[in-house]
């Protein structure tokens, strides 16, 4: 039998902003441009970080450019972010983050002050994460070429032996766990931009969550600990997409127990975006066993992640579908993000 080459999912002759936002534009790039490219490595999972066996250990291996813009926003920066997105793209792999190196692209005519601000946010995030920024590199570019300061940031942290995650270890019954609110970030972003008519108290979740996912492996075997993410770009709604197309079942989301700020629901529903689209800085999503989802809420809150929750389930089926409950009983279908509705949110 001949191997027939997969139909293109990727259409575009040129890349837009939908190709950056973590949704299905960004999936088919980086699958057809990408994984096509550089392959990857059998019974690897598309994941934020890669988990390498090296001298009889593991090494989690992660990197991430942030363009996001205005550059400061209530709660935090992108230098803040720099930092925690690295280091939570590590500790969602079961690592223990320890080292990140930072690239800076700075556009000519930015203000120096301006510039010692944003390390400073980095030096004081990696402090409250426990890691060291050790190595790095600048490069200025003409004004028109950039937009005050990109900044890219590699991670290395140190997996233990003990600890496996992954799709496949993931099967139906077992409970969605989730660390804290969503939306927040993606709306304080909005908001600082300045071009809508809106005004609201709303702030990014911009934090390390390395310390909450130490705790839950405290409380929960770590064979109970099935799969992790923290849920960034495209929101709360991809990842879970991600994950049953990963494990080819149901995912069902209950939509009482996901966590939302009042204004943060209220901004959203005011521009007609779904909560769980937009993007998150400080939370994950692990699924763990049925008996142990309770234990793991409870560790949560006792590390100071006090809005956890238990916000659904995996199911037999439907089968590579995500669903979400309402009140009523009815359910709805959660798609994978399409288009771009919050560019550059980190």
């Amino acid at each position: 039998m001949t191997s027939r080459k997969r139909a293109s999912r990727l259409t575009d002759d040129r890349i837009t902003l939908a190709h950056g936002a973590g949704g299905k534009a960004s999936a088919a790039l980086i699958d057809e441009v990408f994984i096509d490219a550089f392959g990857q490595p059998d019974e690897a999972e598309l994941a934020d970080s890669a988990v390498l066996s090296v001298e009889g250990g593991r090494l989690a291996y992660s990197t991430d450019s942030y363009v996001v813009s205005p550059i400061r926003f209530e709660g935090g920066s992108i230098g803040d972010l720099a930092v925690n997105g690295t280091v939570n793209d590590l500790a969602v792999s079961g690592a223990r983050p320890a080292y990140l190196s930072a690239a800076f692209i700075i556009a000519e005519g930015m203000a120096v002050d301006d510039l010692r601000a944003v390390v400073a946010d980095m030096r004081r995030a990696a402090d409250r994460a426990g890691v060291r920024i050790v190595t790095g590199d600048t490069k200025v570019v003409p004004h028109e070429a950039g937009d005050q300061v990109y900044i890219t940031t590699s991670g290395i942290g140190v997996v233990p032996p003990e600890r496996c995650l992954g799709a496949k270890r993931v099967g139906a019954g077992d409970r969605l766990v989730i660390s804290g609110p969503i939306a927040g970030h993606g709306m304080a972003v909005m908001i600082a931009r300045g071009n809508l008519a809106l005004t609201a108290p709303i702030a990014s979740d911009s934090a390390p969550v390395n310390g909450w996912v130490e705790a839950l492996y405290e409380a929960v075997p770590p064979d109970d600990i099935r799969w992790m993410r923290d849920a960034t770009r495209g929101g709360l709604g991809t990842i879970a997409n991600e994950l049953a197309r990963a494990t080819g079942l149901g995912v069902i989301l209950d939509d009482e127990a996901i966590p939302v700020d009042p204004m943060v629901r209220g901004a959203c529903d005011m521009l007609g975006i779904d909560p769980l689209y937009v993007a998150n800085e400080g939370c994950f999503v692990a699924v763990v066993a049925a008996d142990r989802a309770d234990a793991a809420v409870a560790a949560l809150r006792a590390a100071g992640a006090a809005r956890a929750a238990v916000i659904g389930e995996v199911a037999a089926d439907p089968p590579g579908v995500v669903g979400c409950r309402n009140a009523f009983g009815g359910t709805r279908l959660v798609d994978t993000l399409v288009g771009d509705p919050l560019p550059r949110i980190c």
